[in-house]
């Protein structure tokens, strides 16, 4: 067991140097930090942002001389940003899979890693760990500016809601990059890698809505498989076991294919 965690250690140190000195990794989390910025001061500020339309209620209210009923501006801040944030994953996450194995391909080292004693798994669960490391690094800076901008709200916000919706972010780009893991591992390019898992993850954020049309129980199995609407429920604050359970299978799926992939490599090797 120790040599084991010893290997996926090695792997994961590996893998997460690699992106350090990347500058595809560094374009990425430029374009990422962009676009979620965008979002960020949009969904706060913009024409059609939150404030604007409180503020907007509020004057209609006193107009009117009826009532406003009290928003819950941090809340709906919060799970409109994630929102926004979990369509920015599909395009942002491809790319950052995409070469876990093809890279590895490309350069004729993953017939050293087909054939050496470190375990298929290990090798799977470092890579991932390495590339989901690197992409919580990029979230960290989103979470500050998003705690200042609730550090005023009165009542308080409470944190159970933010670091649910995070940790269901988390979860998310764990499940796509599992996924991609594997889409990589099958292809020695990278370009083909990204769209295949493009398209994947979209058809797993969008089956509900095959779902809709499926009647009967074969319509409910396919709405339980969508990422997005077990993502929701967490941006949302609400605790679903169900969703924990159905991201954790997305991820233990992308690393029992990959690992399966790459023995079938070893095989062929043999």
């Amino acid at each position: 067991m120790g040599i084991v965690l010893s290997n996926i250690i090695a792997i994961y140190r590996r893998e997460l140097q690699s992106y350090f000195v990347s500058p595809l990794a560094y374009a990425i989390a430029g374009i990422f930090w962009f676009i979620a910025g965008l979002f960020f001061v949009m969904i706060l500020l913009g024409p059609d942002g939150i404030l604007v339309g409180v503020a907007a209620i509020d004057a209609q209210g006193q107009q009117l001389g009826v009532p406003v009923p009290p928003i819950d501006v941090p809340y709906e801040f919060i799970r409109a940003f994630l929102d926004r944030m979990g369509w920015l994953l599909l395009f942002i996450l491809p790319i950052l899979s995409m070469g876990l194995y093809a890279e590895e391909r490309k350069r004729g080292t993953l017939e050293l890693l087909a054939t050496s004693p470190i375990t298929n798994w290990a090798v799977a669960l470092g890579k991932l760990l390495g590339v989901l490391t690197f992409f919580t690094t990029m979230v960290v800076p989103m979470l500050v500016f998003e705690a200042i901008a609730i550090s005023g709200s009165n009542p308080p916000m409470a944190l159970s809601i933010p670091l649910l919706g995070h940790f269901g972010l988390i979860l998310l780009a764990a499940a796509i990059l599992s996924l991609g893991m594997f889409i990589s591992s099958l292809t020695d390019s990278t370009i083909l890698s990204a769209v295949f898992t493009f398209a994947v993850i979209l058809l797993l954020l969008l089956i509900d809505l095959i779902a809709k049309i499926v009647p009967g129980p074969v319509g409910e199995a396919l709405g339980y498989l969508s990422l997005l609407k077990h993502y929701n429920t967490l941006i949302q604050g609400i605790f679903d076991t169900s969703a924990l359970i159905l991201f954790a299978s997305y991820i233990f799926l992308g690393i029992f294919l990959t690992a399966q992939s790459i023995d079938a490599l070893r095989f062929q090797r043999q």
